[in-house]
């Protein structure tokens, strides 16, 4: 008897054992409802502790959607089996949890037991694709892109164009000068208006999961697989936006370029063709020639979403537009902030006329937020109001030599050969020289602007006969 105790001790201690290292959520009740199994997997995944579900009707703990039941008091109630259901519930503290669940009633004979459920958790990815995929309306029209810049006006006619016909549309441009923008515009100008408009960010996920939110998916396919259509099916008769298109590797991008010269999808772990009326509208945010050379891009998937290419310009290259983004950003945060600000400074018009905005509009949007962030009653967006990320970067650029100014060094030098000393003098004293006029020849100004003392930029002057 003893042996037969000792036996039975050290196996539900080896059950547990191996039903706390398994990477499934294992989740058991009796006829009542009453948790009598109740894993580590699980308790990970659900949030919980074992105090807190062990022995307690599972009813009295989680919370269910009025459209859903517990598919464990489902598989007690009509005592049959049921594979790779998705559910989504709350725990005790409300937070919300998606699993796939296989779910098997427990006889002793002819009498009912309890059930078992094996689950999968799938919260995260749920959240991740939700917070990446775009599925509602297109917002944005031409109207809303600002600019009366030659090289804005020349893309914006552009991309009217391509609203004529259903051709697919590659947009380049680099992070930040309003790609989407133009996306949402082409659709809402389009004939598929009524249609859905669907915009996924390639980058934002890892391959398998693209490709199955792409192409969606077969019941039984994978574990957890279960009929789901993917983005190509729910665009149909509208617009799919594929952002960053060249971050999908080279057999995904095969696999787009099938579905883009046939026209039709087939699910993962389906065996027939879907037919889809989707038109593609692809970004990226560098050179596709670059992208090709690079092996980051296939060159028939190029060709294929290039039939029509719209270049997006940075905001260095359509600075006169500045003013107007600046006086629709100030207005929108006015709104939203319940403030007064009628403007910049003078100052601050002019840095922003000379920075470079490497973040394009998007910066430029930053910026005028942060700025207002922390005003108070002032009307101006003075320099020391802007955020310290900018000053910083406007300041290095202050201290550097514009290009212009290297370039015509150069140019008035080019017939000249002298030793590297003289020519080093000779660049010093064209370059303290541009600084001294910035400063209107202020000693102090144009001291601190070079990083030297008052006295070291007089002994220069000196020396270089300035």
């Amino acid at each position: 008897m003893k042996n037969s105790q000792t036996d039975l001790i050290y196996l539900t201690q080896m059950y547990k054992r191996i039903l706390d290292e398994v990477d499934v959520g294992v989740h058991a009740v009796d006829e009542t409802g009453k948790t009598i199994i109740y894993n580590k997997k699980m308790m990970q995944m659900e949030s919980m502790d074992l105090h807190d579900v062990i022995d307690k009707n599972l009813l009295d703990v989680f919370m269910f959607k009025d459209d859903q039941a517990s598919t464990l008091v489902k598989a007690l109630q009509d005592g049959k089996e049921t594979s790779n259901v998705k559910q989504t519930y709350f725990n005790n503290k409300g937070h919300e949890i998606t699993t796939i669940n296989n779910t098997i009633p427990i006889y002793d004979g002819e009498k009912l037991q309890g059930a078992v459920e094996i689950a999968n958790d799938v919260t995260k990815l749920e959240r991740l694709m939700k917070s990446n995929m775009n599925k509602g309306p297109a917002k944005y029209t031409f109207d809303n892109i600002i600019g009366r810049s030659a090289a804005i006006k020349e893309v914006i006619e552009s991309a009217r164009r391509a609203t004529r016909t259903s051709s697919y549309v590659l947009i380049v441009g680099d992070t930040g000068t309003g790609k989407e923008l133009f996306a949402q515009s082409i659709h809402n100008a389009s004939d598929r208006l009524s249609g859905p408009f669907i915009s996924q960010n390639c980058a934002a996920l890892p391959d398998n999961l693209i490709e199955s939110l792409l192409f969606g998916t077969k019941r039984g396919a994978f574990t957890g697989a279960m009929d789901t259509p993917g983005l190509f099916e729910q665009a149909n008769g509208g617009t799919l936006l594929l952002d960053e298109i060249n971050s999908l590797n080279l057999n995904l991008q095969a696999k787009l370029l099938r579905v883009l010269q046939e026209k039709t999808i087939r699910r993962i772990g389906d065996t027939k063709d879907t037919p889809v009326d989707v038109r593609v509208i692809a970004n990226m945010n560098e050179d596709p020639i670059e992208a090709i050379a690079n092996n980051r891009m296939r060159k028939d998937l190029f060709y294929r979403l290039g039939v029509v290419t719209v270049f997006v310009p940075p905001l260095k290259d359509r600075k006169e537009d500045i003013p107007l983004l600046v006086d629709h950003f100030i207005e929108k945060y006015n709104q939203r902030f319940h403030m007064n600000v009628k403007g910049l400074s003078e100052e601050v018009k002019s840095s922003f006329l000379e920075y470079d905005w490497h973040g394009n509009v998007r910066e430029l949007e930053h910026i005028i937020e942060a700025a207002m962030n922390i005003m108070i009653d002032e009307e101006y967006i003075m320099y020391s109001h802007l955020p310290y990320q900018y000053r910083s970067k406007a300041q290095i650029r202050e201290r550097m030599m514009p290009v212009s100014t290297v370039d015509t060094f150069m140019k008035e030098n080019a017939d000249v050969t002298v030793p590297l000393k003289e020519q080093m003098e000779l660049f010093e004293k064209t370059y303290v020289e541009h600084v001294l006029k910035k400063h209107d020849f202020n000693i102090s100004k144009a001291a601190k602007a070079l990083g030297l003392s008052r006295q070291s930029l007089q002994y220069r002057m000196k020396k270089l006969n300035l």
